[in-house]
């Protein structure tokens, strides 16, 4: 279920002697946690504790990242950067990858947990840029999944892959991260499953045309070149990877590739979101090609058990674009619409089954980097920009319920939320 923002919690400095009992009756006092890396120790030395774990919402703006409590929006850092920024969790549950010049920068939202026992210890600091950069001529797609965060450098097709939890001390540097490079470099992504085996694209700048399976000493066992226009990845429940091509996608079951063909000639289906629980899986769908900007009124699921696709047409004929959609805690799929309204699907009998009004309606902008509306879900919440407003609100994906929202100093563009807690 969500975590109400409208929830304070009282937050308890470190440097005082813990009274209360630590759970089970255990007078033992908690040391302060001990930061991940050199350029940590100074948040770590400030850290409070609090009662639970307290989730931060990032947000882009010409020139940087503003760092937010998702409780009340409140600004609690203002990290520049330079060049168009782009945001992803880190994987950790606490930081943020910020793709910008350089490549990604690892920023500290501010907020994690320490396990003691059967039991966790929360803990706040102030946000910060922590330092560490993971070098990439054109930082690209930040994949999280099974432990591993997967970084793909589209200007060299450079590959790096770490236990998500070694981020902050820049696993390259310390020879903990698995790295690889595409025999070309193109607008790629790569996915490293349990196995350490890894699904990486193929292509070059002109063309990207499909996939290759890895084995954890990156050896090909499996390929596949029927898929145009490569983009965009996913994982479904069983560890099935759903690819993207502009007739439709690629559904990866161990070494097993199967291409499912979109109704349509020209059916693009470039961005898919998927959760580990749920077979069916959400994406994006355009049918236009000579179109500048494809306003496109139908979403695309894809059951990855039997390997069939379908469209459903969005309540009176509303477009979106890609950062408009996301899922719920309870495999729902979400999608803000032009109307201004977040309308749920339920993925399993492919229908529309709520509409509500959250913003004023918008229009899609031919230029993709221009501030749009955005959505991001966490757990049960929907969060969404308005940057016509400068505005940013939570929704809860099961009622519906609009039930927070905040005015920001500066016009939001790309959005994420970190839960201040490993959740994978």
């Amino acid at each position: 279920m969500r975590r109400s923002p409208l929830l304070t919690l009282t937050a308890l400095p470190l440097s005082l002697t813990l009274l209360a009992a630590c759970g089970g009756g255990s007078t033992e006092t908690p040391a302060a946690p001990a930061p991940s890396s050199s350029s940590e120790t100074s948040s770590a030395s400030q850290a409070t504790e609090v009662g639970a774990a307290k989730t931060r919402v990032a947000v882009t703006y010409d020139g940087g990242v503003q760092v937010l409590d998702a409780a009340t929006f409140e600004v609690l850092a203002d990290v520049p950067y330079d060049g168009f920024a782009r945001l992803n969790p880190a994987g950790d549950g606490r930081h943020v990858m910020v793709s910008a010049t350089g490549g990604f920068h690892v920023l500290d939202a501010g907020a994690w947990s320490e396990p003691h026992g059967d039991h966790s210890h929360y803990y706040t600091a102030e946000p910060h840029d922590t330092d560490v950069v993971y070098a990439a001529e054109k930082p690209g797609h930040v994949v999280r999944h099974a432990g591993k965060t997967t970084l793909f450098d589209d200007g060299t097709g450079h590959v790096v892959s770490f236990d998500s939890e070694h981020v902050a001390h820049d696993a390259v540097e310390e020879d903990e991260a698995r790295e690889y490079t595409t025999p070309a470099a193109h607008h790629g992504v790569a996915v490293e499953r349990s196995d350490g085996s890894l699904v990486v694209t193929e292509g070059t700048e002109e063309a990207r045309t499909g996939i290759r399976i890895l084995d954890a000493q990156n050896t090909e066992i499996a390929s596949n070149d029927q898929c145009p226009n490569t983009h965009g990845e996913t994982v479904a429940a069983e560890e099935t990877v759903v690819i993207g091509c502009s007739d439709g996608v690629l559904i990866v079951k161990g070494t097993e590739i199967t291409k499912v063909t979109s109704p349509d000639a020209y059916g693009r289906i470039g961005n898919q979101w998927g959760t580990e629980e749920s077979p069916i899986v959400l994406g994006d769908y355009k049918s236009n090609p000579d179109a500048e900007i494809d306003l496109t009124t139908r979403v695309s699921l894809i059951d990855t058990t039997n390997a069939t696709l379908r469209l459903v047409e969005l309540p009176g004929g509303t477009s979106y674009w890609y950062r408009s959609l996301g899922r719920g805690e309870n495999g729902e799929g979400v999608v803000l619409g032009t109307d201004g309204q977040l309308h749920l699907i339920d993925t399993a009998a492919g229908t529309v089954t709520r509409s509500t009004p959250v913003i004023d309606p918008w229009e899609v902008q031919e230029d993709w980097q221009a501030p749009q509306p955005q959505v991001f879900t966490l757990d049960g919440t929907a969060f969404i920009t308005e940057p016509a407003t400068k505005e940013i609100h939570a929704v809860d994906i099961e009622t519906g319920e609009v039930y927070a929202s905040g005015t920001l100093d500066v016009t939001p563009n790309e959005l994420t939320a970190v839960p201040g807690e490993v959740t994978e």
